[in-house]
């Protein structure tokens, strides 16, 4: 019986797979339409992009759900070990834990070799690009010509970050002794605030919705061998397959760029937007 069982199921499986292929591709539109939602994933603990509930890609989901003529749903996610996590669980498969995945995915690098590795998904859009920039207290250090300034220093980081990857192993490690490392990068930035650490190195839209331009803690950019000095893009992510929902996505970001409207966003959250 478990046999015959088994090979009816793959009979099914096969039918239902035909039938899917034959699917016109506008068909998950039509059924979100019908829902009246989009569902947007966006990271927790974010800031300034999304932490409980606000941010700059809060207010960008809540922008694009409106241009399509919906209502917004988000669905928060922590993030995985990787990205290759990140999409699967939230943009074409869904977390074995039962959340996912979503319409849309937010933030996500827009980058060939991402692309290449996660071909379930359509990766465009790009709305920004970050980079990693310095901030010191200018008290703490008044002149800043190289990192070898930040010798003796003590440096604030986010775990598990590009910033604490390239300080930590920066000159075979001779800045390691003065880095502390943070939950995340508000968290540094706070710290420095409040003059209990030197400098924090750290994304710059992250840098600027906490400092938001205070002469007494300015940006330096920073040369690291390992890290792009032009940054990186960040997009949208949807199914391969949605390529309805890509082309509207599109458009409304396209309209949000040329309207100002993104602009503005940003700056509410004290962040310049930087256009890829």
């Amino acid at each position: 019986m478990r046999i015959l069982r088994s090979g009816a199921l793959r009979a099914v499986v096969a039918f239902s797979l035909s039938v899917m292929a034959c699917i016109p591709a506008h068909a998950d539109w039509e059924k979100i339409k019908q829902s009246g939602a989009l569902k947007v994933a966006v990271y927790n603990d974010f800031a300034p992009y999304s932490n409980s509930g606000a941010g700059i890609d809060i207010d960008l989901a809540q922008a694009l759900a409106k241009k399509l003529g919906l209502r917004l749903t988000l669905l928060p996610f922590p993030a995985g070990e990787n990205l290759d996590d990140d999409l699967r669980n939230m943009v074409w498969k869904g977390h074995y834990l039962g959340y996912g995945p979503a319409d849309l995915m937010l933030h996500v690098p827009v980058d060939n070799r991402l692309m290449a590795q996660n071909e379930q998904v359509r990766i465009f859009a790009p709305y920004h690009v970050e980079t990693v920039r310095l901030v010191r207290n200018v008290d703490r250090i008044p002149q800043f010509d190289s990192i070898d300034a930040l010798a003796g220093k003590t440096v604030g980081v986010e775990k598990v970050s590009i910033s604490g990857m390239v300080l930590l192993g920066e000159g075979n490690g001779k800045f390691r002794d003065g880095v502390r490392i943070y939950p995340t990068a508000i968290d540094a930035l706070q710290k420095l605030k409040a003059g209990e650490l030197d400098a924090v190195l750290a994304n710059r839209s992250e840098i600027e919705s906490v400092f938001r331009g205070d002469p007494g803690f300015p940006l330096q950019d920073v040369a690291f061998e390992r890290l792009p000095r032009s940054g990186w893009a960040v997009g949208l992510a949807v199914r391969k397959d949605d390529t309805e929902m890509g082309r509207l996505l599109q458009a409304a970001m396209n309209e949000l760029s040329d309207s100002g409207e993104l602009k503005a966003i940003f700056a509410r959250h004290g962040v310049q937007v930087v256009k890829p």
